[in-house]
């Protein structure tokens, strides 16, 4: 579900997740242009995405292109976008220093005690250990094989989580 209501949002990110590096991934060798890298898009992962119990929310350096470039091919609708906010010289050195991705604390910021899942190819042990100390137990970090992009298994690991979430937020289990 993409709207929003009280559903634990769902962090994208578009490299890695939706647009695989590998060249199993999809990838139409015989394509060629500047956008024939968006050819790795799986349509079908739009739909899946959608029906998930969450509020969608592009989290990515696509920022708005996301919008305009990756989601009318793979169907899905104008979704909020996380703006970056400046690094700031003392959060970097901390950041670095943990092992902490550059979007760790912009995404803990943005839920605003929100529940949420984050889904990128590159978070680490550090970050979920940080969002577990900021955030408590209301997060879910979801890496995804940047080679593969989204699976079957993702998506169903993440439908189980955001569920649990939302049961968690309502006072469920």
């Amino acid at each position: 579900m993409i709207g929003g209501g009280g559903r634990p949002l769902l962090f994208l990110d578009v490299d890695g997740p939706l647009l695989p590096f590998g060249a199993s991934a999809g990838t139409h060798p015989w394509r060629t242009g500047p956008d024939a890298h968006l050819a790795r898009l799986s349509p079908e992962a739009g739909r899946r995405l959608a029906a998930l119990p969450c509020a969608l929310v592009w989290a990515t350096t696509w920022g708005d292109l996301a919008n305009t470039e990756i989601a009318p091919r793979i169907g899905l609708p104008r979704l909020p976008v996380v703006g970056w906010p400046e690094p700031s010289e003392d959060h970097e050195r901390v950041d670095h220093w943990f092992g902490l991705h550059w979007k760790t604390r912009a995404l803990v910021d943005w839920a605003a005690g929100r529940p949420f899942a984050w889904v990128d190819d590159e978070i680490t042990g550090a970050d979920r250990e940080w969002v577990l100390a900021h955030h408590g137990d209301r997060a879910v970090l979801h890496r995804v094989d940047p080679s593969r992009g989204l699976t079957d298994a993702d998506f169903t690991a993440l439908d189980q989580a955001l569920r649990a979430l939302w049961a968690h937020g309502q006072g469920g289990p």
